[in-house]
């Protein structure tokens, strides 16, 4: 990316050394992005030239100025032949095996052992371009704009954004693409008959087509891939009509170039990490007819106007543009630390979420510690191997305030600065409540300390609070008979939070042991065991009820949280053990389905405190038990709770007065 940053750079000289010549600013873009192709120019000068004495276009001479002013900051692989090979090997591979998942390992094992480095080695789009390929993608667009009924209301600054570009992602070959995908898929919308409301309005026809890709999909197999780090990415019209597996951005890029390609207009947009979450998640985006966003939740599984993740936190949206952030270009050459931002990205945070711009109050003493006494930066906790700040977006310091601009609400955020070596913090974390207020939170000396036992160390989701309160009613029996007819109960689940043991006093021992579940829980734990006088886990043949199969039983002793006993009947089931003989049961333990973020006995911990500079141990503990013991918790303060053993879901939280946990 070096080549392309060195581009970005030379650009950006050349237009501040133009821009007092009382050129037209838009002249100005074209005539430097000219020099940034270097021998290549000649290529993009035959296309202003065509448009001006061949094909006499106003609009197409308009839009050739606004693609090559803005192709500087888009890049391709510099090894053509190298990444054209690799595609055709990708074509040999995908569809075939045993799975998606076996195509991907076997495209990765070729990724990295053929085409080590492709992807570092790029140029910018200027030096390569052909005159005929962008005629041919300019008259391309065009024509679906003219033509084709979902796209004749568009404004050309409208068709400009959302159906122009020769590319819709960066590293996209130089194909025939808009040809490729409109003939793979435009099955049913060609099969519709005029007149037909549903087909000429923009959502009707994405709809249409969205059903024919997922259905095409589906018929070869394919399926989203949440934790694939990638193979060479496919970037090719001929591997995007064969694509089995990918990542949520590969499946929405693919689908927005297919709409494109039918001149339907669309784009992406993502957020790079969720409110409390340390995962991003990209979709597709359009405007209706009415001129409102329609965005997806799901890839291309569901329909678009589905309510938008309704329960995330959002911080930021951008979306992927071919037009360049003419600010986040100046920031690159102006800054004394250049954090890697996307060049082409529009912020859109506030059609998603409401927002505020913020200024925050920045100590003189940490104003004097700057070397970049300009720029500062937003940032967000995730968990990255422990606690870190997450960069969102960068502002200015201005008149000793850290300026922000379309922060979402109802976030933890934290305002950093460059002192010369690295980013810093420059203010206390603070809360940026719902209705726009400022809540700073600070941890020191005189933060008061409370006792407390902590259960968690991620919040709990709707769905982990609903599976949790299935043990409610739950009763531990035991019985001489392995139909439990002459049962005897020896404890009822009241409430959700139950010591890890549970201790029981039966009159003897007894040889059937069972939980019976609720009544409307599906039966729905995730692991039983049964423990001896000193706390050892005894061991037995595991039974149920007779509507269970023996892989349910099984998950119900499998030692692992994430897998659950659960019976497709709401009533009447139960789960348990023959310990072959009478025995002697002191105690027993029952975890609810959940996300495997309790404290789980066994598992290293240690609570941490930010003290507004880094995170300070509170204490380091292994858990013997369902929950965390510690003296010492400050009180409004922001805290962090690690486990050493497994999981990466960790989130930080404040303890409040009345003892609740509040997470962010």
């Amino acid at each position: 990316m070096n080549t392309l940053r060195k581009t970005v750079y030379a650009l950006f000289a050349a237009i501040t050394l133009f821009a007092s010549s009382g050129c037209n600013k838009d002249d100005i873009y074209v005539y430097c992005a000219l020099k940034a192709a270097g021998s290549n120019g000649t290529e993009l000068k035959s296309v202003l030239k065509h448009y001006r004495t061949v094909d006499k276009d106003p609009e197409k001479l308009k839009a050739a100025k606004y693609l090559i002013a803005n192709m500087p900051a888009h890049y391709s692989y510099r090894d053509k032949v190298a990444i054209d090979s690799y595609y055709a090997k990708a074509l040999e591979i995908l569809g075939t095996g045993p799975s998606p998942d076996w195509q991907r390992d076997t495209l990765r094992q070729i990724s990295d052992t053929q085409y080590q480095g492709i992807s570092r080695d790029v140029v910018c789009d200027a030096e390569i371009m052909t005159a005929g390929y962008l005629i041919y993608s300019i008259d391309n667009a065009f024509r679906q704009w003219k033509t084709q009924p979902w796209a004749r209301h568009l404004s050309y600054e409208e068709f400009r954004d959302w159906i122009l570009p020769y590319k819709v992602t960066e590293l996209q070959s130089f194909d025939a693409w808009r040809d490729t995908l409109s003939l793979h898929y435009s099955d049913s919308i060609s099969k519709v008959t005029d007149p037909y409301d549903q087909r000429n309005t923009v959502y009707g026809a994405i709809e249409i087509v969205r059903n024919e890709i997922h259905s095409k999909l589906s018929a070869i197999g394919h399926r989203v891939i949440w934790e694939d780090r990638g193979s060479i990415p496919m970037r090719s019209a001929a591997t995007w009509v064969r694509m089995t597996y990918g990542s949520c951005l590969d499946y929405v890029i693919m689908g927005t170039a297919v709409f494109r390609s039918l001149g339907l207009p669309a784009a992406v947009d993502y957020v790079p990490s969720w409110g409390r979450n340390s995962d991003g998640h990209s979709w597709y985006v359009f405007p209706d007819d009415r001129g409102r966003l329609q965005a997806t939740v799901n890839s291309l599984i569901l329909p678009a106007g589905i309510q938008f993740y309704p329960y995330e936190r959002i911080p930021k949206v951008w979306r992927y543009t071919y037009t360049m952030n003419r600010e986040v270009i100046e920031y690159m050459n102006t800054s004394k630390y250049v954090y890697p931002f996307d060049v082409c990205v529009k912020d859109v945070t506030d059609l998603y979420n409401v927002t505020s711009d913020l200024e925050l109050d920045i100590d003189k003493g940490k104003r004097k510690l700057l070397e970049d006494k300009k720029y500062v930066y937003i940032a967000m906790a995730v968990n990255n191997g422990g606690p870190q700040w997450k960069v969102l977006d960068f502002g200015v310091l201005k008149g000793g305030k850290a300026k922000f601009r379309n922060m979402g609400r109802n976030m933890l955020y934290i305002a950093l600065g460059y002192d010369g070596n690295r980013l810093v913090p420059i203010s206390q974390p603070f809360l940026l409540q719902k209705s726009g207020k400022i809540e700073y939170v600070a941890c020191d000396e005189e933060s008061p300390e409370v006792s407390m036992d902590l259960r968690r160390k991620y919040y709990e989701s709707y769905n982990v609070v609903d599976m949790r309160r299935r043990i409610i009613g739950g009763r531990l029996q035991c019985s001489d008979t392995p139909g439990f007819e002459d049962c005897k109960t020896l404890y009822t689940i009241e409430q959700t939070e139950i010591p890890y043991l549970i201790g029981l006093n039966a009159d003897r021992p007894y040889r059937y042991w069972r939980y019976m579940t609720p009544d409307g829980s599906w039966g729905s734990i995730s692991e039983l065991s049964f423990h001896d006088a000193d706390g050892n886990r005894l061991t037995g043949r595991g039974i149920a009820n007779a509507e269970a199969g023996q892989d349910a039983i099984d998950r119900a002793f499998d030692g692992n949280l994430l897998s659950n006993f659960e019976i497709n009947q709401p009533d009447g089931n139960w789960v348990g053990m023959d310990m072959g003989k009478p025995t002697d049961v002191r105690y027993f333990s029952v975890s609810p389905r959940s996300d495997d973020n309790d404290i789980c006995p066994g598992n290293e911990y240690e609570l941490f405190c930010f003290d507004g500079t880094a995170w300070i141990s509170l204490g380091y503990e292994k858990a013997t038990g369902n929950s965390l013991h510690y003296g010492n918790i400050p009180l409004n303060s922001l805290l962090w709770m690690r486990n050493y053993t497994r999981g990466s879901n960790e989130r930080p939280f404040i303890v409040r007065e009345n003892g609740e946990l509040e997470w962010w």
